[in-house]
Parts: C-alpha cells; sequence; structure tokens
C-alpha cells in the first residue's frame, strides 16, 4: 500500500512514457529551445512494465494512466499496454494524448488492453488551434477522436484549457460540440507547469468563469452531490442529463486532501505531486539489480512524505522545474 501520513492512498498510477511532444502549445512548452532527456536516461520499456507491476502486485495500484510528453510517440506504447494489461490483478489502463496518431492506432490500443483515452483539444477552430499549439494539427485531432471512439475506448474524455484572448469565449461551443458526438468534456484551469514559467494567477480562466459562460447556454446542475471525492474533476449534468460536463479547478478549487495519485516520470523519479519539488529515483535502484520489493520499499518511502497540499495558494509558491510535459499530466 502506499499511503502518507496523512491517510491518503494511491491507487492510481500516473505513467509518462516520453518528455517529447510533437505539438509546442503556448502554456507547456516553448516553441522551440527545450532540452529533451537522454535517451539513456529513459526507462527502457522492460523497466516501465516491471515498475508498473510492483505498483499493482505490491502495492495497491488499480489504475494506471499512460501520459508523456505524447505518449504516442513512444515505439513500444501498444506493448507496453499489452504487457500491462496481463498484469493480475489486471489495473484499469487509460491514455493521455493529444490525439495526433490516435487515428492509426486507437485500435491495436484497445486490442491490447487499453480502457479508455483523455484527448486534449481546446478549440474547434483551425486557426486557434494553430496559434495556442504552433502546428497546423487540428483535423489530425478530430480524426483521433472519431477513431477512439469508433474502437470503444470509451469514454472518450476531452480535456480543455481556456486562454484568455484565444478560446476564452468557446465554452459553450465545446460542451454542444462535445455533447453531440458523445465525448465526456472536461475544462482544466491553467497550471503553473510551463517551460516558460510564465504562468500568472491573474491571467488564468477559472473554474468559476468557466461554469458562467456554461450557464450562458446550459442549465448546469451537480452530478449527485458533487463530492468528487479523489477525482479531480467536479462533474455537472448538463440540461438534466445524461450529458455532463467536468470542471477541474486545480488552482482555485484543490482536491489535495482526497488525492490518490503517485506518478513515474519517464526517466524513473517518483514524484508524489504534480507540483513537487522533490523527487525519488527508482531508476539507478532497478538498474543496480534491486529486487522488486526494495523498490517497493522506496516507493512506500516517498510517498510517506507526500506534502499536504500543492501549494499553489501559498504567496511563496515556487514553480516546479520540470515542466508539463516532462512530468506527465
Amino acid at each position: 500500500m502506499l499511503i502518507d501520513t496523512y491517510g491518503r492512498v494511491a491507487t492510481d498510477l500516473r505513467v509518462s512514457l516520453t518528455d517529447r511532444c510533437n505539438l509546442r502549445c503556448t502554456y507547456c512548452m516553448p516553441e522551440e529551445g527545450l532540452a529533451w532527456l537522454a535517451k539513456p536516461d529513459l526507462l527502457t520499456d522492460d523497466e516501465i512494465v516491471r515498475l508498473v507491476s510492483v505498483a499493482v502486485t505490491s502495492l495497491g495500484v488499480t489504475e494506471v494512466r499512460f501520459t508523456g510528453g505524447e505518449p504516442l510517440l513512444r515505439p513500444g506504447l501498444v506493448s507496453i499496454v499489452e504487457r500491462c494489461a496481463a498484469l493480475a490483478p489486471r489495473p484499469r489502463l487509460s491514455l493521455t494524448t493529444n490525439g495526433i496518431g490516435l487515428a492509426r492506432t486507437a485500435g491495436a490500443l484497445k486490442a491490447a488492453g487499453l480502457d479508455r483515452v483523455n484527448v486534449s483539444l481546446d478549440t474547434l477552430r483551425p486557426d486557434v488551434f494553430a496559434t495556442l499549439t504552433r502546428r497546423r494539427r487540428h483535423q489530425d485531432v478530430l480524426d483521433g477522436l472519431a477513431a477512439a471512439r469508433a474502437a470503444g475506448l470509451t469514454p472518450v474524455k476531452v480535456n480543455a484549457v481556456l486562454m484568455p484572448g484565444h478560446n476564452d469565449d468557446e465554452a459553450p461551443d465545446l460542451l454542444a460540440w462535445a455533447l453531440e458526438n458523445d465525448y465526456e468534456l472536461r475544462f482544466i484551469e491553467q497550471m503553473p507547469l510551463d517551460a516558460q514559467h510564465g504562468w500568472t494567477r491573474d491571467g488564468m480562466i477559472t473554474a468559476d468563469e468557466i461554469l458562467a459562460s456554461l450557464r450562458t447556454r446550459f442549465a448546469l446542475t451537480p452530478e449527485g452531490d458533487a463530492a468528487r471525492g479523489s477525482a479531480p474533476a467536479e462533474r455537472w449534468l448538463v440540461d438534466g442529463g445524461p450529458g455532463r460536463v467536468g470542471v477541474i479547478g486545480s488552482v482555485t478549487r484543490p482536491f489535495c486532501g482526497a488525492c490518490d495519485r503517485t506518478r513515474l516520470t519517464a526517466d524513473g523519479q517518483v514524484r508524489t505531486c504534480l507540483f513537487a519539488r522533490e523527487e525519488s529515483d527508482l531508476r539507478g535502484a532497478l538498474r543496480a539489480g534491486a529486487p522488486d520489493e526494495e523498490i517497493a520499499d522506496l516507493w512506500r518511502t516517498a510517498m510517506w512524505g507526500k506534502k499536504a497540499g500543492s501549494g499553489l495558494d501559498d504567496p511563496a509558491f515556487l514553480q516546479p522545474s520540470r515542466p508539463m510535459s516532462a512530468i506527465g499530466g
């Protein structure tokens, strides 16, 4: 079991497969000049599967999400999914992707054992997409979403970040489109994880602002008692249901008190929080020949030291040195 001093138990593992990406989203990466991890520093496919196996068989992890960078750029992705799906007990497997290349791989990923996907799409307008991502790949993302739905990687969830002056007027249109296409939309507050360290609190579209915008066109009612537990999104029924929308207020509505996540970077470091400034090295122990139980103990020790919260509400908050692309979403 991965338990911390506040009694939280981590059952959800986020595994970054690469820090590389084929987009350059303005809120995540600079247009150029970001140094990539060296190939020898990256975990091999076998090392990833072994660490996931330790987490699942020895530490109580039940959900595994593959992230990046862009995980579809990992050559061994389908094999990694297949091998992790064969573990006992079998974890639930998902993938967070920008959708580029998903049209080619959705069927193979489903056959390998992937259960569902989260796809990032911030706008319905190709010109705005090109501005935000610095790439003209909007249709590729739409095609990837359709392929994921057709392959049965459901529920297909769409993650959207609203940026002032770019797509902050699109919330109702995005929701109408998601409902029409049977996607589950999640709006996410922009977080201070950009490589440029240019994030500012007053330049962020808040959860309250997102909900106010949606309510100009839709009636929203909390799903159940709206208590999200360890889930990051507060979910709302749209016009009485069955459609729903989620809002992840990581900054203004933090959910640290019920967090159930542990994170593994592409170079084998355990992170207890997206915003942690400390990491614990598993790769070194792995490559030094440590047995599984020793690796499990190192992981338990790392999680025992998890802080009470992200610290985002502290005026002295310091952004982690790694950007989101090098941590894993």
